[in-house]
């Protein structure tokens, strides 16, 4: 089935290869589209540049979220659920494609696609860096031209039909994820559902952290984010450590601590991972920190220095057991 014809906007064709079903959506901001896309030059051999396909799930766009290649949500509009359609967009619609394009590779080679950029537009960043990292990107950013769209639209949800991704959040959604969240992961917790709690902690937190990227490090703003930040930080240390993932707590609570040597708790957790894996020194440098700055928790070092030291003479025996078994003459017939 193939019907060219017009879309009302300058610059724009539309060709149906396959027909879908239903009627046309009705987006609206949040709404999430999901569907495949296979980009093309509009040359001889038209060369492909982009095929989601090859990264093996589809695209994802939310309405609203100012996706930086306006002209895609136009697009989709005009396609029924499982409809394939080929666009021809003008230079007019394409002139970003170069650094949409970039974002999307880095995804899905799983880097982060703002790693390196400063706080500007992504004109200003091609500017500062005066490439992609990508050679056929480059070239595209260099001389914009016609480009051609395969689209295959697989559905479109409405926003209250779906777990909205952090990344998709405003942010007073954000905002208001991260308590509750909070509270999913306090009640794993009871349940010693421990790998679920840590997700939801983690969430939470990167959600606070996205808030706290466009706010100023160490003013008001950026502090009282860190505040949510730091006991879902600990939290899931905490989980980590019933989990036996002792690095994981040993890097974050060392993070924490750079901003904030004088949390009790940090350095607690801490302890308890270094502990864990024999860093004797450490552990109980750490403990000693902590009943220094909060002599509440004296009764709780203790207890927890005498554990060490009953773990590592025992550990110490069966190192001395062990290598006397490696350097003693084998007896004789």
């Amino acid at each position: 089935m193939e019907e060219t014809y017009l879309l009302n906007v300058e610059g724009v064709k539309k060709k149906i290869l396959h027909g879908g079903q239903g009627e046309l959506p009705k987006l609206q901001d949040g709404s999430k589209i999901t569907f495949h896309f296979q980009t093309l030059k509009d040359d001889f051999e038209r060369t492909v540049i982009d095929d989601s396909r090859e990264a093996g799930i589809p695209m994802e766009i939310i309405v609203g979220k100012m996706f930086k290649l306006e002209i895609w949500e136009t697009l989709l509009s005009s396609m029924r659920a499982g409809e394939v359609a080929e666009f021809w967009c003008d230079a007019i619609h394409t002139g970003m494609y170069a650094l949409v394009s970039r974002g999307m590779r880095r995804i899905a080679e799983g880097r982060d696609p703002l790693e390196g950029q400063k706080h500007r537009c992504g004109m200003g960043n091609m500017f500062d860096y005066h490439s992609t990292g990508y050679e056929d990107l480059d070239e595209l950013q260099r001389t914009p031209q016609p480009l051609i769209f395969i689209m295959e639209l697989f559905r479109v949800e409405e926003p209250w039909a779906y777990k909205r991704d952090t990344w998709a959040m405003s942010k007073e959604e954000k905002l208001a994820a991260v308590p509750v969240l909070h509270r999913e992961g306090n009640r794993l917790v009871l349940h010693k559902e421990f790998g679920q709690a840590a997700e939801k902690y983690q969430e939470a937190v990167i959600c606070l952290r996205n808030l706290q990227a466009k706010e100023k490090p160490w003013e008001d703003g950026w502090l009282k984010l860190e505040s949510l930040v730091t006991p879902l930080v600990l939290n899931y240390c905490q989980c980590q450590l019933e989990l036996g993932e002792y690095y994981e707590v040993l890097e974050h609570t060392t993070e924490l601590l750079q901003k904030h040597n004088d949390n009790a708790k940090a350095y607690f957790k801490r302890a308890k991972a270094h502990a864990a894996v024999w860093n004797e020194r450490e552990a109980r440098e750490d403990f000693l920190r902590v009943a220094h700055l909060d002599p509440s928790m004296a009764a709780a070092v203790k207890k927890e220095l005498k554990q060490l030291g009953e773990r590592m003479r025992k550990k110490h025996v069966e190192d001395r057991k062990r290598y006397q078994g490696l350097f003693q003459p084998p007896r004789g017939p």
